[in-house]
């Protein structure tokens, strides 16, 4: 039996979801006892996994400043964008530049819920969520372009999300749909976890078997071609840490934490 609140029906409280989960690796509060027991046995696994959780959202924030400030990019187009947190992308774009416009897509129903309460732009800029899914390009370019110019430079970022889409579902060609509605002088910022790591293989595995999402770790070379056709920014395409790193106490040397990440401008 189902409540009449399609989006209570849902969050599946009883089960963990990615984005939930991830809140809690980051230390926040908006998760539930499911994600929490998700996360506790990943970080037993895998103890490492609250780092990369950190330098993910480290590498968002190097990554969105770079863009705006370096790039120049005043629109933002961030699919999979998880629960706000601190330094979210429109905050960090709209301090260097407050006419930039940013559309946030996710389909969790509770990142939907805090998004629309927490992501407020500035006056000058734009900032819209989208409750949508990566697998349906269509709907989400169709959607972003009542906010976004797609005849200017826009900057895609894909932070996890695509360790989230199964082979099955074709992510490199789920990136590559993206790209071609971009006009040149676009960017594409990519992070995903990589499968070089078998401790974190299996703590995924069994993450995988009692979520209500999964998650597919894959090779550098994999998550590399993402980045096929652009011109990789300096540094290139390498572990997360070490993409313009910044002296960040971290507790220990991040250089072989198990994920990549770069950034690319179309031409």
């Amino acid at each position: 039996m189902t409540s009449e609140d399609p989006l209570a029906d849902r969050l599946q409280l009883d089960r963990p979801h990615s984005a939930r989960v991830w809140n809690f690796l980051l230390g926040g509060k908006d998760n539930y006892a499911a994600d929490r027991e998700a996360g506790e046995m990943i970080l037993q696994m895998f103890p490492d996994i609250a780092l990369l959780a950190r330098l993910q959202r480290r590498f968002l924030v190097r990554a969105v400043r770079y863009l705006a400030a370096e790039a120049g990019v005043r629109q933002f187009l961030d699919i999979g964008t998880g629960l706000p947190t601190v330094d979210n992308t429109h905050e960090v774009a709209q301090r260097i530049a407050p006419e930039s416009r940013i559309v946030y897509v996710d389909n969790d129903p509770l990142v939907l819920v805090h998004a629309q309460a927490l992501l407020t732009s500035t006056p000058e800029g734009a900032c819209a969520y989208l409750d949508a899914d990566v697998r349906d390009p269509e709907t989400i370019l169709e959607e972003a372009a009542k906010t976004l110019d797609f005849s200017k430079p826009i900057a895609l970022t894909m932070l996890g999300i695509l360790g989230q889409i199964p082979d099955s579902d074709e992510p490199a060609a789920l990136v590559a749909r993206f790209l071609d509605a971009l006009p040149p002088g676009s960017y594409l910022a990519l992070s995903d976890g990589t499968d070089t790591n078998e401790a974190l293989n299996q703590a995924i595995s069994v993450y995988n078997a009692n979520s209500a999402s999964s998650y597919h770790l894959r090779g550098q070379e994999r998550i590399a071609a993402y980045f096929d056709g652009l011109e990789a920014m300096e540094p290139g395409i390498v572990p997360t840490s070490q993409w313009h790193p910044e002296p960040v106490d971290v507790g220990r040397d991040p250089s072989d934490v198990d994920a990549i990440c770069g950034i690319g401008r179309k031409v």
